[in-house]
C-alpha cells in the first residue's frame, strides 16, 4: 500500500495540541511482510496414469503365447491375461496366423467362455486358416458348424470357400458353392465375380467365365483393376494380345489404372507366349507410372527380349534398381582377394541385403570349388525364403549339396515351406534327403504333417518316399496314419489296409485318428465290409476306455490332433 492510498482513506487533521510527529505515528500502518518467506502450498499428489495398452500389443502377446508355448502352458497364460474377449480381438489373433492346430484349439476354447459367441467374421477367418493349409474337409466341417449354429453366412464366406476349394483342384465343388451362394440370395461382389471368373478361365471354361462377366455388368457391379487383369491375362495366354491391349488402354479411359501387380502378371504371361511388342507397351506404361518388375519377371522378360533380338534398354531403364545391383558384384570380386569369402558374403547379405549379388557370388564360388561356412549358407537360404526368392533359395541348396555343406535345421524347414507353397513337391523330397544326410530329424509332428500335405497334393509316391526316409523311431502311429490317409485320398484303400497290417505287425496300436481315417475311407467301398465292422467295434472300445487311460504318448496325441476330428 503506498502513501497516496493511505492519504485518501484517512484524511489528516492537525489539531494544535498534538505534535506533527505524534500524528504521523498514529497513522494506520500496513502489516509487515517477509518477502523471503512463503508458506508452502499443499500440492495434491496425482497418481501416474497407467500406460496405454493397444490392441496390437495384446494380439502380438497372444500370438507369441500360442506359437512358442505348449497348449497346456498357453491355456494357463491366456486365463491370466485379464483381457476382454470379443469378436474383434479373436479375429485379429486368428488373422495373425498362429500355428494351425493351436489356432483351432484357441478357437474352440474361446467358444466356451461365458458371454462370448463366434460370429461370421471369426468363422470365416478359421475357414481361411484351414483352406490355406489345404485341410478342405476341416474347412467344410467349420462351414457345417456355422450352419448348425445359425451364424449368418455372407458373400465373403462363400467367396473364401470357393477360392480354397478351387485351389485344391475341385472346380466342380467350387461351382456348386457358387450356385449355393446364389440360391441363398447372397449377392456377389466385384471380388466374388472376379475370383469366380479366374477359376473358370484357368479351368478352360471360357463360355461360363464370359457369361459370369456379362452377369456382373448386368448387375451394375463395376469391374476393378483385378477384374480387367483376369480378362487380359486370359487373352494374352491365348495369343490375343491386341484385344488385351485394347482393354489395357480403355480401362484407363474410364478411370481404372493398371497397378504394379497387373503389369507384372501381364508381362509374365506375355513372356510365355513371346509377345515382345505387348511387353514393350506395358513397360512404357510402367515407366510413366514409376512401376518396377519383380526380379524373376525381370529375368524372364530379359531372356525373352534377347531371344527375339529386341533391345532391352527400356526394360533396364524401367528397372534401374535391378540394373544398379550388377556393378556391386565387381566390388565384391575385388574384395575377394583380400578378405575371407565367408566374411565378404556375410557382409553383402546382412549389411547390403543384396541377394542378387549373393547369387552371382555363389555361382562363382561353385565354379571355383570354394566352400563357405554352414552358418553363412543357412543364413542365405533363410533370407531368400523370407523374401520368397525361390531361385536364390534353390541355388543355395544346390550349392550346399554339391559342396557337401550341412545346413542348419531351420534352413531346411524354411526350404520345405517355400517349396510346398509354390507346389514344387519333388524339390521337397530333395530337401528331406539333404536333411537326412545332415542327420537332422523332421520330428513326429512335422513328418506326419509333411506326408499328409504331399498326399493332399495328389502325390502318394512322394508321400511314401518321405515315410521311408523317416527314422524307425518316428514311424509311429501318426506317420502310419498320415500315409493311410494319403492312400485313401488317392482311391487306394487296399494300400491303406496293408499299412494298417504293417502297424499291427510292429505292435503299433491304432489311435482314434487312425480309426477315423480308415473308416472314412472304407465307407466309400464295399470291398472291406467285414474289416470295417471289426474296426468300428475296436474304435468303440477305445473311446469307452480312453478316459481311464493315464499315459498317452506324444505320438498318439499328435495323431489324434491331426486326424481324430477330421482336422
Amino acid at each position: 500500500m503506498n502513501f497516496s492510498t493511505i492519504f485518501r482513506k484517512f484524511p489528516i487533521q492537525f489539531p494544535h495540541h498534538r505534535s506533527s510527529i505524534k500524528l504521523l505515528h498514529s497513522l494506520p500502518r500496513p502489516k509487515p511482510t517477509n518477502r523471503f518467506f512463503h508458506k508452502p502450498k499443499h500440492v495434491k499428489r496425482q497418481n501416474p496414469e497407467p500406460p496405454t495398452i493397444y490392441t496390437r500389443d495384446i494380439v502380438s502377446n497372444i500370438y507369441n503365447i500360442l506359437k512358442y508355448s505348449t497348449w497346456e502352458s498357453a491355456l494357463d497364460q491366456l486365463l491370466n491375461l485379464g483381457v476382454k474377449w470379443d469378436s474383434h480381438l479373436i479375429n485379429r489373433v486368428l488373422k495373425a496366423h498362429p500355428p494351425m492346430q493351436k489356432a483351432w484349439l484357441f478357437f474352440n476354447w474361446v467358444a466356451q467362455l461365458k458371454g462370448f459367441k463366434h460370429d461370421h467374421f471369426t468363422y470365416t477367418t478359421m475357414l481361411d486358416i484351414f483352406g490355406e493349409a489345404g485341410r478342405i474337409q476341416s474347412m467344410y466341417s467349420v462351414f457345417q458348424l456355422m450352419k448348425e449354429k445359425g451364424v449368418v453366412i455372407d458373400t465373403v464366406t462363400y467367396t473364401s470357400l470357393i477360392h480354397w476349394v478351387s485351389s485344391s483342384g475341385d472346380v466342380e465343388g467350387a461351382m456348386r458353392l457358387w450356385e449355393e451362394m446364389r440360391d441363398n440370395e447372397c449377392e456377389p461382389t466385384v471380388v466374388s465375380y472376379t475370383a469366380y471368373m479366374k477359376i473358370l478361365f484357368d479351368d478352360g471354361r471360357v463360355e461360363e467365365a464370359t457369361e459370369v462377366y456379362k452377369e456382373m455388368l448386368r448387375s451394375r457391379v463395376s469391374p476393378n483393376c483385378y477384374t480387367y487383369t483376369v480378362l487380359m491375362e486370359y487373352l494374352v495366354g491365348t495369343g490375343k494380345c491386341e484385344e488385351a491391349s485394347d482393354i489395357f488402354f480403355k480401362m484407363q479411359e474410364i478411370g481404372v489404372q493398371p497397378d504394379k501387380a497387373a503389369c507384372n502378371i501381364l508381362i509374365g504371361k506375355a513372356c510365355k507366349v513371346r509377345e515382345t511388342s505387348f511387353i514393350v507397351g506395358i513397360l512404357q506404361h510402367m515407366k510413366e507410372r514409376g512401376f518396377v518388375l519383380r526380379y524373376p519377371v525381370f529375368l524372364e522378360a530379359l531372356e525373352t527380349l534377347k531371344a527375339a533380338g529386341e533391345s532391352d534398354h527400356l526394360l533396364r531403364q524401367v528397372n534401374s534398381h535391378i540394373s544398379a545391383e550388377t556393378p556391386f558384384t565387381a566390388e565384391v570380386e575385388k574384395a575377394e582377394s583380400s578378405l575371407d569369402d565367408s566374411r565378404v558374403i556375410s557382409s553383402v547379405l546382412l549389411m547390403k541385403q543384396n541377394l542378387v549379388a549373393v547369387d552371382h557370388l555363389l555361382h562363382q564360388m561353385k565354379d571355383r570349388n570354394i566352400k563357405l561356412d554352414s552358418s553363412v549358407v543357412s543364413t542365405i537360404v533363410k533370407a531368400n525364403c523370407d523374401r520368397c526368392r525361390t531361385e536364390g533359395a534353390s541355388l543355395a541348396l544346390e550349392y550346399s549339396s554339391e559342396m557337401g555343406i550341412h545346413l542348419e535345421k531351420t534352413a531346411y524347414l524354411a526350404l520345405i515351406g517355400i517349396f510346398l507353397r509354390i507346389n514344387e513337391l519333388p524339390k521337397v523330397i530333395e530337401v528331406v534327403k539333404e536333411m537326412v544326410k545332415a542327420q537332422h530329424s523332421l520330428g513326429v509332428y512335422q513328418g506326419a504333417t509333411l506326408i499328409h500335405k504331399l498326399g493332399f497334393g495328389k502325390r502318394p509316391r512322394l508321400a511314401a518316399e518321405v515315410f521311408n526316409l523317416l527314422p524307425d523311431d518316428e514311424k509311429g502311429v501318426a506317420a502310419h496314419t498320415a500315409l493311410m490317409d494319403v492312400y485313401i485320398s488317392a482311391g487306394s484303400p487296399e494300400k491303406a489296409m496293408k499299412i494298417l497290417g504293417e502297424m499291427r505287425e510292429r505292435e503299433i496300436m491304432p489311435s482314434l485318428g487312425t480309426y477315423n481315417v480308415v473308416l472314412t475311407g472304407l465307407e466309400k467301398t464295399n470291398d472291406f465290409q467285414k474289416e470295417a465292422e471289426s474296426l468300428k467295434k475296436e474304435k468303440k472300445s477305445l473311446v469307452a476306455t480312453s478316459r481311464f487311460r493315464e499315459n498317452v504318448n506324444a505320438d498318439e496325441k499328435i495323431c489324434d490332433l491331426l486326424f481324430a476330428t477330421n482336422l
